[in-house]
């Protein structure tokens, strides 16, 4: 029995390395690629934010040539459909610095002037965005408080009317957004105001005199954007 036992262990020790030879070598498998997370933006969400810049007055206009500073307050909506495009609705208010305007000096010795200190607008937005960058273009209604008009002849306030306040007019404009954070987007855009034209009706001196109601305002904004479900996204 023993050398039945060791015969049969002496034939294993031998033939097992001439059995492994014949067996298939182990095929190579290459380990997968690594995959870099893609970032995908999502501009939909609402946003609130505020913004700071600068407002000149059109050629025609009572408020004067040199700029004044303003700041002011924004928010909205924005909805990202067609893979690319940005659809929204904004509404923004902002002040301006005192009037820097001496006035416009008619030919009949007249002294006119005028100031707006505040201006607002709600307007649509529409956009194309790649990436973290949102070019845009914005329209709607716009608001400002009432224009502070004054006449004065030799130095002396004279009482005055006119054809009405202009309080309300319409706005255009247009911007570049960058999302620079998960909830954060940076944004420099130009927008004109216009509140169509003032005519003084009385007295003498100043009647038929008309001047045109607009501004051209640039703006650097920021804004804190909720989203839903957050704004970034990673993708593999």
């Amino acid at each position: 029995m023993k050398r039945l036992l060791f015969g049969t262990a002496a034939i294993i020790v031998f033939a097992a390395p001439a059995f492994a030879a014949d067996l298939p070598a182990r095929p190579y498998t290459k380990a997968p690629a690594y995959t870099v997370p893609q970032v995908v933006y999502n501009w939909t969400g609402f946003y609130i934010g505020g913004h700071v810049g600068g407002a000149f007055a059109g050629d025609n206009s009572l408020q004067g040539s040199d700029g004044r500073f303003l700041g002011g307050v924004q928010g909205g909506f924005d909805y990202q459909f067609a893979s690319n495009w940005v659809i929204g609705a904004e509404a923004q208010y902002s002040w301006l610095t005192g009037d820097n305007n001496t006035g416009v000096l008619l030919p009949s010795g007249a002294l006119v002037s005028g100031n707006t200190d505040q201006l607002g607008s709600v307007t649509g937005r529409l956009g194309y965005a790649w990436g973290p960058t949102l070019l845009y273009a914005k329209g709607g209604y716009a608001w400002r408080d009432d224009p502070h008009y004054g006449v004065s002849i030799g130095g002396t306030p004279v009482a005055f009317t006119t054809d009405g306040n202009h309080r309300d007019g319409y706005t255009l404009g247009a911007g570049l957004e960058y999302m620079f954070a998960p909830n954060w987007s940076a944004k420099f855009e130009y927008q004109y105001y216009n509140f169509g034209n003032t005519t003084f009706t009385s007295p003498a001196s100043v009647a038929g005199a008309r001047f045109q109601d607009d501004e051209h305002t640039v703006k650097a904004g920021l804004n804190y954007r909720f989203g839903w479900g957050g704004p970034v996204a990673t993708r593999y």
